[in-house]
């Protein structure tokens, strides 16, 4: 029991991190996305970076729409958040159990996290590529999620499945990485609490924001390629940089996008937007370990309280 209920404070305080980050970062988050999906020839394009997003909604008086696509966002950041790190959470403390060794390697750490962003991914993919639909849409004019889901065939809902699927290596590479350094500076003070039964130990703010801030962004270094890809993949089709419907239908696949970029936008292309990407994704996955780390206590003695109620009420039911 104790297994389920440590795993389920993490997938808990993970989930409420992904939520604040994500809405905190909304706004950037949508010029950015907005820079990446737009697919032109050298000149023609629409957004030299993404501050050209953010000057378009203003000068349109649509700064509103910044925020196009948020609640779907934070329906799918939060399940996608709570899936994942009850799952990474679950697994590494069975694989624990069942080995018998005190700390995880590395690659079984790695391992762990891929199946657990795998088996995410698979699960809230249309609410991701709605979402991304919801923010790559002209200003002022996005539809509500369910119009938007409709809109499409259900194996369109499924667009970048695939790539998501593969771009799990980035979040397992972050969290990896993380873990290991915070079990690194956490070692001490599990020696000190040695044989006492307390609650899970955390990093301090501004140690959870670094590690955080460090980790994701070489993730994201490495797979920018793909990011950018699943982007397009995803995008609403009104941008009007699409010659025709062959060529649309080509996009929607990761050969079909990484020729396109190649053809309009050269070498460079692969890499247009890394920078608001990096921006967005290093303080978005630094917010999220931060506020895991320092509610992970409250959120651990809050679920210790309502099962301890439950208990007591289940007794009294039937004693009486």
């Amino acid at each position: 029991m104790a297994l389920n209920m440590e795993s389920l404070a993490e997938a808990t305080s993970g989930a409420i991190g992904s939520l604040l980050s994500t809405t905190i970062l909304y706004p950037l988050d949508t010029c950015k996305t907005k820079y990446q999906a737009e697919l032109r020839a050298h000149g023609l394009a629409k957004y030299r970076n993404t501050l050209d997003v953010l000057l378009e909604a203003i000068s349109s008086r649509q700064v509103p729409s910044l925020y196009q696509g948020l609640g779907t966002k934070n329906v799918q950041s939060f399940v996608s958040s709570f899936i994942y790190f009850y799952g990474y959470d679950f697994f590494k403390k069975l694989y624990l159990k069942k080995s018998g060794f005190k700390s995880i390697g590395t690659r079984a750490n790695l391992i762990i996290a891929v199946v657990a962003g795998a088996f995410t991914v698979i699960i809230t993919q249309p609410l991701d590529t709605t979402a991304s639909r919801m923010q790559t849409s002209e200003f002022g004019k996005s539809k509500g999620f369910w119009k938007t889901l409709s809109e499409g065939t259900w194996s369109e809902a499924f667009d970048g499945l695939g790539i998501s699927i593969i771009l799990t290596s980035n979040p397992a590479i972050q969290y990896t990485a993380f873990d290991q350094f915070k079990q690194r500076m956490l070692k001490g003070k599990r020696k000190s609490n040695r044989g006492v039964e307390s609650r899970p130990e955390s990093l301090s703010a501004f140690s959870a924001f670094v590690l955080g801030a460090v980790s994701k962004c070489f993730a994201t270094c490495i797979t920018y390629p793909l990011i950018r890809c699943k982007v397009m993949i995803q995008a609403a089709e009104s941008e009007g940089d699409v010659d025709d419907e062959a060529e649309l239908k080509s996009r929607k696949t990761i050969s079909g996008s990484l020729h396109a970029i190649w053809k309009k936008e050269g070498v460079m292309g692969f890499f247009k937007g890394l920078q608001p990407q990096i921006l967005k994704t290093v303080l978005s996955s630094a917010l999220l370990l931060m506020i895991k780390e320092k509610i992970s206590k409250t959120t651990w003695v809050l679920l210790l309280a309502v099962r301890r109620y439950l208990f007591l009420t289940r007794t009294r039911l039937k004693s009486s």
